[in-house]
C-alpha cells in the first residue's frame, strides 16, 4: 500500500530542502523521522511534519481498505522537492549610496510517498559489488589521453630509458668498458 503527502509553499529555497530530503530517501520511517528530528537544517521541521502527514494518510487508507498496516513497516519510497512561486514575493533591501537590492523570498513544495511493499533488490546484487573493484583496477591501468597525459607520458618514458640502456658516467669509464668487452670477445 502506498500513501502520499505534500506540503506546499514551505519557506526556504528548494535547493536547501533537497539537502534534507536526500538524507531520508529510501530509509525506514522511524529512521527517517530520527534523521529529521535531529537535523540542524531549518527545512527539516517542515519536512518532518509532511512525513507525519504521510504516515497518517497511510493509516487512513488502510482503514478504508479494511487492511491492517504497521507504521513500522513503512519506508520512504519517493521524496522530492519542487520550486515554489517567487513572483509576488519580491522585496527591496536598502543598499549603499541610495540604491536598492531586490531580494526574492523563495518557497518550495515537498512531496513524500511511503510504501509498505517489499523494497526492490539492488540491481546486480552481490555480483555488482564484486564487479566494482575489478572495474576500478581496469580503469587505473587505462591510460588517459589529452593534455593531462602528456606530462606523465614524458616522465614515464624518461624513467624507462635509463633502465633499458646503461650509460657510463664518464668517457674514461666508457673506454674501459669497451676495452674489456673487446678482450672478452677474443
Amino acid at each position: 500500500m502506498e500513501a502520499t503527502a505534500s506540503a506546499k509553499y514551505l519557506r526556504g529555497s528548494a535547493q536547501k530542502a533537497r539537502l534534507v530530503v536526500d538524507m531520508i530517501r529510501g530509509k525506514d520511517v522511524n529512521q527517517a523521522l530520527a534523521i529529521l528530528r535531529f537535523s540542524k537544517k531549518r527545512a527539516a521541521a517542515k519536512i518532518e511534519k509532511c512525513m507525519r502527514s504521510a504516515i497518517a494518510n497511510a493509516n487512513e487508507a488502510a482503514e478504508k481498505a479494511n487492511v491492517s498496516i504497521d507504521p513500522d513497516d513503512l519506508w520512504v519510497r519517493t521524496a522530492f522537492v519542487d520550486i515554489g512561486p517567487t513572483k509576488n514575493q519580491r522585496r527591496v533591501r536598502p543598499a549603499p549610496q541610495g540604491r536598492a537590492y531586490r531580494e526574492q523570498r523563495h518557497f518550495c513544495h515537498v512531496t513524500i510517498s511511503l510504501s509498505n511493499d517489499e523494497r526492490p533488490a539492488a540491481k546486480g546484487g552481490k555480483d555488482k559489488a564484486e564487479a566494482k573493484p575489478a572495474k576500478l583496477a581496469e580503469s587505473k591501468k587505462r591510460k588517459r589521453g589529452g593534455a593531462a597525459a602528456a606530462p606523465r607520458a614524458k616522465r614515464a618514458a624518461k624513467k624507462e630509458e635509463p633502465e633499458a640502456t646503461e650509460k657510463p658516467a664518464t668517457k674514461k669509464a666508457s673506454k674501459k668498458k669497451a676495452e674489456s668487452k673487446e678482450g672478452t670477445e677474443e
